[in-house]
């Protein structure tokens, strides 16, 4: 079962999908978000179908003590329209610390600064799914 994982931002929207038998997640594609708007679930509608994607995970963005804040709401609504204009199970996941993660991951590799704008969002979206498809895993066995 192919999953599409989104990390969701002010500016763009990191997209990661899993391979078919849902135990990797690959990078994507980076949306350059227009807030939410029709465009954004439509170019996330795109690619959906054309990857037979059967479920998604939209990272929820918690504060540190877990209590959720601005950001997490606007992520809940996200994922409830994203649900409605594709007819998939859309799931909230804990998001925490993810895009300093992916942050560290490309300054180790020596990405520099410019070079990873372009891609932290994927990465972070990666993170994201590949943390779902384990704990999913985990709970399978």
């Amino acid at each position: 079962m192919r999953v599409l994982g989104l990390d969701l931002g002010d500016k763009r929207i990191g997209v990661a999908l899993s391979d078919p038998l849902g135990w990797t997640a690959q990078g994507l594609a980076v949306i350059a978000s227009a807030g939410g708007t029709k465009s954004d679930l439509r170019r996330i509608k795109e690619l959906a179908v054309k990857h037979e994607v059967e479920k998604v995970v939209v990272g929820l963005p918690l504060n540190m003590d877990g209590t959720a804040g601005p950001r997490a709401e606007k992520a809940r609504v996200f994922a409830d329209r994203l649900a409605g204009a594709l007819g998939l199970p859309v799931e909230l996941w804990d998001e925490r610390l993810t895009t300093a993660q992916a942050e560290r991951l490309l300054i180790n590799a020596d990405v520099k600064r410019a070079g990873r704008r372009q891609v932290i969002d994927k990465i972070a979206a990666v993170l994201i799914l590949q943390n779902y498809l384990d704990a999913a895993d985990r709970c399978a066995k």
